[in-house]
């Protein structure tokens, strides 16, 4: 396997095939508790991809210098490290949206797909695979937090990117999209359990095309081998 179709496995694997959100179902108190809006799931994800990408590179670095007996510390010294320091370029970048998510970007530091990653993958493998594996990793958890997030928003409170302005700053006040005009929002969507059930309806839709794709894969010999036999 070359080089280049490695890195795309990884990257097919962490958005998609083994998604974080979707598939491995890591990570899901984030996920529903800040994913009511896409800016609220954009601006958390993408910490959480900056996470899993310094920390996954860190613990690579020292993978051979930690002795297996003490690595689960090693990885929760350095992930506090990484939150800390990604967590302090928020509150002094972007402190409306840091005032948002509030407790969830210390939280990060728990986050089991961040600890489950430099478990599995960073301290057994290079640094250019596990930086790979750290960008694909938090792509995912990204689009889960998104999709989440467009879904609730849209049926809640019928915009996408209201208070975009947290995260883009001034300009970004003219990105919010009204959908419907008078819309008095769908209380539930917003709520707990709408997170739930936007979930199970999006990991639903990710199973119904998975099943497409294999179908359709599975269709592919057999129509080449009629043609060969014509």
């Amino acid at each position: 396997m070359s080089r280049t179709t490695d890195y795309l496995k990884i990257l097919k694997d962490g958005v998609w095939t083994q998604n974080t959100g979707f598939v491995a179902l890591l990570g899901l108190c984030p996920l529903l508790a800040t994913s009511n809006s896409v800016i609220n799931g954009l601006g958390l994800g993408l910490a959480t991809l900056l996470v899993l990408l310094m920390s996954n590179v860190a613990i690579s670095l020292i993978r051979n210098l930690v002795r297996p007996e003490v690595r689960i510390p090693v990885f929760v010294l350095v992930i506090a490290c990484v939150v800390t320091a990604v967590e302090l370029a928020m509150h002094a970048f972007l402190p409306g949206l840091y005032t948002v998510l509030g407790i969830f970007i210390p939280l990060i530091v728990t986050n089991c797909c961040v600890i489950g990653r430099a478990e599995a993958f960073a301290f057994k493998q290079s640094v250019a695979r596990s930086a790979v594996d750290g960008i694909a990793t938090g792509l995912g958890f990204l689009l889960a937090l998104v999709l989440l997030g467009a879904m609730r928003e849209v049926v809640g409170q019928g915009t996408l990117f209201s208070q975009a302005d947290l995260l883009f700053g001034a300009w970004g006040q003219h990105l919010t999209l009204h959908l419907v005009d008078d819309y008095r929002g769908f209380l539930l969507a917003i709520l707990p359990p709408g997170a739930f059930i936007g979930l199970g309806l999006l990991i639903a839709l990710k199973n119904i095309i998975d099943a497409r794709i294999q179908r359709r894969a599975a269709a592919q010999p057999t129509a080449v081998l009629q043609e060969a036999r014509a």
